[in-house]
């Protein structure tokens, strides 16, 4: 996505990969009684919230680095626990607030290597958070209500209409733009989308929202790996640590649930 950046496009870039997302997952889903009227906000909820946060995040990817679009997008993890406790009375166990810090610290010094310069772009990214944040408590909200594969459908179906009807608004891209962020909607339509936004659907079915998020907080990390491995991008020993920190948050979510022998 940071590469597909400045190419004059976000809604088209959005809309078309969701497209794809919702054609991949749609001989698979199984609609009989799924979509009944009560369903249909939960749907459309997450929906615009996955809008929202795509395209904030893109926009702002396009004035400011990806290691403070990364450190800022993981702030979805402090906010989904500030989300649950203001609007549902879910207090954070200690544990969980412990590992929601060691997941920060670690995706500040993973994005950033311990040094943060604020950019045009990183207001639109933070908004974006809170939309991420919304869509991580909307699906697990949603879990006894629907089944997995019929709302990661309509989810993605909501949120590329609304892209694509933006984008015919807003943007004029050139056809050398369409052509050049093609491998971006192919790539990311098949493993971002119909791929890792299903899995998280189907995931969270087992898995407390809190702990959802951190655990997703790895996305950072997978993030520096893939960029050095393929953007031939230097991982420097404080970015390892970061790694570390989000590891062992994501473990203390383990021990929290009495899942680390099972693990």
């Amino acid at each position: 996505m940071r590469l597909a950046a400045g190419h004059g496009t976000v809604f088209f870039l959005n809309g078309f990969r969701f497209l794809l997302g919702a054609m991949l997952v749609l001989p698979l889903a199984k609609f009989k009684g799924a979509f009944k009227r009560s369903n249909l906000l939960y749907v459309g909820l997450a929906g615009f919230a996955l809008y929202a946060g795509v395209s904030f995040q893109q926009a702002g990817l396009t004035t400011t680095t990806a290691g403070n679009g990364g450190f800022i997008t993981s702030m979805y993890v402090v906010i989904v626990p500030f989300l649950l406790w203001v609007f549902w009375r879910e207090r954070p166990s200690l544990l969980t607030g412990v590992a929601v810090l060691l997941a920060i610290a670690g995706g500040y010094l993973l994005s950033t290597g311990g040094s943060f310069r604020v950019r045009p772009g990183d207001v639109l990214v933070f908004i974006g958070s809170l939309f991420w944040a919304m869509h991580v408590v909307v699906v697990g909200k949603v879990q006894e209500k629907i089944a997995a594969l019929p709302f990661a459908f309509g989810q993605f179906v909501v949120c590329s209409a609304l892209n694509l009807i933006t984008g015919i608004f807003v943007e004029r891209p050139s056809q050398a733009d369409m052509l050049a962020v093609l491998p971006a909607i192919l790539y990311t339509g098949v493993f971002s989308i119909a791929v890792g936004f299903t899995l998280q659907v189907i995931a969270q079915k087992h898995t407390p929202t809190n702990d959802a998020a951190i655990i997703m907080s790895l996305e950072a990390v997978f993030a520096v790996l893939f960029g050095w491995l393929f953007l031939h991008e230097i991982l420097l020993p404080i970015q390892i640590s970061g790694c570390g920190l989000i590891l062992a948050a994501v473990m203390l979510v383990q021990v929290k649930n009495g899942k680390m022998r099972a693990t």
